[in-house]
């Protein structure tokens, strides 16, 4: 799974969290529907937004729900899943946009595609999905055209794009398909009106979703010498953060603009998770939590859930050793640390601990190679608790009132 907008389960409440979860499998199954059981790994967190846009705009008669059968990645448990046309929306738009960055990595040359046949395998990969997404968006009206544009105009601006050029200026193509994708959510709900409003939304959350990656992959790029926007245009993380900080403002004003039916959820996302997300990538603490609360976030030192293991198993190792506080205080000996797995056998406790998410939701679980215990990502959550009352726009205050 990948994305930018990454809810923690503990953050949604209980309501929003399973509405969450229906969109999550909802586009997972969706992909398989229509373009079979591989383009499944297409699935992200990103493209969730178009199904929850195209729902929270729908009069409830519209809204389509199904019950999923046994799946691993839930426990093998069923569950209630969106059967919209968000969905299949949503799995269209995820398809290009893969199919756009295996060009991407191909053109690189990055790892394995630098062979031959394996760029070729990969091209063929990538035109089958371009096609079949294009075929799916006809079928809802929508035209994938404006997504393929967008990405091989990318790389003309990229080759141009040098010290002083305007960041948003490289930003631009990955907006102009967001955007597209974002309106068109409109029309399947039948609110044309939401059009414009939803479309400035989409604009900026692609210039989020680029800067944010440039972000993340900056130090990465730099070291493999890969091209970086931040990098090949000299600009500073300061000016990425303002920018960032503008996009935020912008889509919670472009939000304000849209009729929605029930709009909690695409609020919650939007709103309050995307900077988080800001948050994540330029490794500050998360502001709403510190104002309400006075608190930290596990990401304020730059190092994620990384750093708590390390600290962790350090201050575990140091006790093992009889660093600190000694052994001789009465206290029974630790149990020794067990050995760690092979590759492989690790490779499969990995899918053991994944298949029935106790890597997400379990307080601890053992670390597949290692061994060693862990704490599940939603442990690190220090959740605004007062966020969980905030059900449409014009009750919130938690985030300094977006009403």
């Amino acid at each position: 799974m990948f994305g930018m907008v990454r809810p923690c389960a503990h953050s949604l409440g209980e309501k929003l969290r399973g509405q969450w979860a229906a969109h999550l499998c909802g586009l997972c199954l969706a992909l398989r529907a229509d373009h079979g059981q591989f383009a499944r790994i297409v699935t992200n967190y990103d493209g969730i937004v178009i199904s929850v846009l195209t729902e929270a705009q729908s009069p409830p008669a519209a809204v389509r729900r199904g019950t999923a059968g046994p799946c691993p990645l839930r426990g093998m448990r069923t569950a209630s899943v969106s059967r919209g046309q968000g969905a299949h929306l949503a799995g269209a738009v995820s398809l290009v946009l893969a199919a756009s960055r295996i060009h991407d990595h191909v053109a690189d040359g990055d790892g394995l595609l630098a062979r031959r046949p394996v760029a070729g395998a990969a091209r063929r990969v990538a035109a089958g999905w371009a096609g079949a997404a294009r075929r799916s968006g006809e079928g809802l009206g929508f035209d994938t055209a404006v997504l393929v544009d967008s990405a091989e105009r990318q790389g003309a601006i990229e080759a141009l794009a040098g010290p002083g050029t305007p960041l948003t200026v490289v930003t631009e193509p990955t907006e102009t398909a967001t955007a597209a994708a974002f309106a068109h959510t409109a029309h399947l709900a039948g609110r044309p009106g939401n059009a414009a409003a939803l479309a400035e939304a989409g604009r900026l959350f692609g210039r989020l979703a680029h800067l944010l990656d440039a972000v993340e992959d900056q130090t990465a790029d730099a070291e493999r010498g890969a091209w970086n926007p931040l990098t090949a245009t000299g600009t500073p993380r300061a000016e990425a953060r303002r920018l960032a900080e503008d996009a935020l403002h912008g889509i919670r004003l472009a939000l304000r603009e849209v009729d929605f039916t029930d709009g909690a959820l695409a609020h919650r996302l939007l709103v309050h998770e995307l900077p988080r997300s800001v948050d994540r990538a330029f490794g500050t603490a998360h502001r709403a939590h510190q104002g309400a609360h006075g608190g930290g976030n596990p990401y304020a030192d730059g190092g994620g859930l990384r750093s708590f293991d390390r600290d962790r198993d350090r201050d575990r190792d140091r006790d093992r050793e009889g660093e600190g506080e000694g052994q001789g205080d009465g206290r029974p000996e630790p149990p020794p640390r067990p050995g760690g797995r092979g590759f492989w056998a690790g490779c499969g406790a990995f899918l053991g601990v994944c298949c029935t998410c106790r890597m997400c939701c379990a307080e601890e679980y053992e670390g597949p190679w290692s061994r060693r215990t862990r704490t599940g990502c939603c442990g690190y959550c220090e959740c605004c608790e007062c966020c969980e009352a905030c059900e449409v726009c014009e009750i919130c205050e938690c985030c300094g009132g977006c009403g």
